[in-house]
């Protein structure tokens, strides 16, 4: 199990050897890496200096001065803004489809481009995003996506559409989301020293249900890479683009 690939295309090709199947909770987009600034369709795009500077801004979440830089640079790429994205966007697509295994089961994380997932996804791939779906016996729910935050990445949804999503799961043996519920330590990342979004919906439902396992990332430095939440087992299954683990669910 993955998640937080952001272009880690090398790792994720082997990351489902041995395994039954490959689950991969999003975030296959690079758009910019924080602890490597010369990677990712940013610094492509704008340089590394650019990205030092857009990382500094949002890492003291002064949002807004992030937004104003950024558009002043967009403003040279002008009305090819979306193209030079969707552009950038696919080649990494590409990369990353073609090493899945066969079966993947998928997901999208906040910053993955859905529309396009239907081109690259191929027959050994299938997308889950508030469904289930039997793997080995066991029944897993599958809700993809983040949710609104000032960062305004691709895939961030209303708390509202979210927790239909979750509502319309029901009841699992593995609870599967790129986002976290809403537990402190499980949302708080060190490194960026911030607490990151996530859904109470999902904390509910693990409360309510009490699924084996809830499985998530998002979080890339987590405070509580473990924990407990009743029954649930709640697990952040790491920042893969980092460590190039997959983290194995044995029943």
């Amino acid at each position: 199990m993955v998640s937080d690939v952001h272009g880690n295309a090398r790792d994720l090709a082997r990351a489902g050897d041995g395994a039954d199947a490959l689950i991969c909770l999003g975030d296959l987009v690079l758009f910019l890496d924080y602890a490597d600034h010369s990677r990712g369709i940013f610094p492509d795009l704008f340089g590394v200096e650019n990205a030092d500077r857009i990382v500094e801004l949002r890492t003291a979440r002064r949002f807004e001065e992030a937004r104003a830089f950024g558009a002043r640079l967009w403003s040279g790429v002008g009305a090819d803004r979306a193209a030079a994205i969707e552009k950038a966007v696919r080649k990494q697509y590409a990369e990353m489809f073609a090493v899945f295994p066969t079966p993947t089961y998928a997901t999208y994380g906040n910053v993955d481009m859905p529309t396009l997932w239907p081109e690259y996804a191929g027959p050994g791939t299938r997308v889950l995003d508030g469904e289930r779906v039997e793997i080995g016996g066991r029944v897993f729910g599958f809700v993809g996506g983040g949710l609104r935050t000032p960062m305004r990445t691709p895939y961030e949804i209303s708390d509202e559409e979210y927790a239909a999503k979750v509502e319309a799961i029901g009841e699992v043996d593995v609870l599967c989301s790129h986002i976290p519920p809403e537990v402190p330590e499980l949302v708080y990342d060190t490194v960026a020293r911030r607490f990151e979004r996530g859904s109470r919906a999902l904390l509910d439902a693990i409360r309510r249900t009490r699924p084996r396992y809830a499985l998530f990332g998002h979080v890339h430095q987590p405070l509580a890479p473990r924990m407990r939440v009743g029954a649930t087992e709640c697990v952040n299954v790491g920042h893969f683009a980092a460590t190039g683990t997959p983290w194995a669910l044995e029943w």
